[in-house]
């Protein structure tokens, strides 16, 4: 993952309704949903995650995808960044987190107030004047239909899409200077609140599964990635970062949810470090994934990464 961030629809009465709804309050227990099954939505087209995420996981879907069992409760993913695999796979229940709290507020402005959204983003320039004066607003004391519109603007008109603060939790990326960065896509923004209104979105660390996930669950962790190298450190996408400890933190989770009886997918880098966490209590596959960010184009291409279950 990286020190990164992240459709017109119509009713009609022969569309069914949505299939459930975000549970109350925080967990409870449920029916099992079948996938794959068919989900009929109100929309044109599909949704398709609303920022570029840096380590997105768009490409790496359908290697993910054959790893999802036929039947599971709810979905929950602790690292959310684009959503991909959510987006892929609309579950019935799901319950969308992250560390980053800006990203979990663009994620409720889109699901709460997407034609607030789209109202804010359509008055953006792609100029770099502007875009080094959004990048120092007090966007925490806004809301969120003002957090998401800041943060696609800086994701879609920064440089390679990256989101990635300092230490005093201040953006720090710089302009991107694209020809012509598509800053609102109406079409899939709607798109993707109408599919959000199935998940309950919350601003966790990823320990906090453990209170709600139970048997049957299934559970998608994608931390920010062990670099293979200094170049490719993209990890302060929130202003503490994600180190080593808490990689064996994380490790430790999900081993007491398989234990538990939960279904259990993690992504990461083929770093050693990382196989030597997972080999004794789970399944690794090296699988290749296409990796667009490299400030040389010539180095960007497939990088041999993990999914463990």
């Amino acid at each position: 993952m990286a020190a990164v961030a992240q459709k017109t629809l119509q009713n009609t009465s022969e569309q069914p309704a949505l299939r459930a709804s975000p549970v109350a309050g925080p967990w409870q227990p449920s029916a099992l949903q079948i996938f794959p099954e068919p989900v009929s939505l109100p929309t044109q087209r599909p949704a398709k995650p609303f920022v570029k995420w840096v380590g997105g996981k768009r490409k790496l879907v359908p290697n993910l995808l054959r790893l999802i069992p036929k039947q599971f409760g709810n979905y929950f993913e602790p690292f959310v960044g684009g959503g991909a695999l959510f987006y892929a796979i609309l579950p019935q229940r799901a319950f969308l987190s992250d560390a980053n709290e800006r990203l979990v507020r663009a994620y409720r402005g889109v699901r709460d107030n997407v034609e607030g959204v789209i109202q804010r983003l359509r008055g953006y320039p792609n100029d770099p004047e502007f875009f080094r004066q959004m990048r120092k607003e007090n966007i925490d004391a806004a809301c969120d239909a003002d957090v998401a519109a800041w943060l696609i603007y800086l994701n879609k008109t920064g440089f390679n899409g990256l989101y990635r603060v300092n230490r005093k939790n201040e953006f720090n990326v710089p302009f991107g200077d694209q020809e012509n960065p598509a800053i609102c896509d109406c079409a899939n923004l709607r798109a993707c609140s109408q599919v959000l209104k199935l998940a309950t979105i919350e601003h966790d660390d990823f320990t906090s599964v453990l209170q709600k996930a139970a048997k049957g669950d299934l559970v998608y962790f994608d931390p920010p990635y062990i670099p293979l190298s200094v170049s490719s450190s993209f990890v302060g996408y929130t202003k503490v970062g994600f180190d080593l400890d808490d990689h064996r933190r994380l490790r430790d989770t999900a081993l007491a949810l398989k234990q538990r009886g939960v279904h259990v997918i993690i992504s990461n880098s083929a770093h050693p470090f990382v196989r030597d966490l997972y080999e004794e209590s789970f399944s690794i596959e090296d699988v290749l994934a296409p990796r667009a960010i490299n400030c040389c184009g010539d180095r960007r291409g497939p990088v041999k990464e993990l999914v463990i279950h």
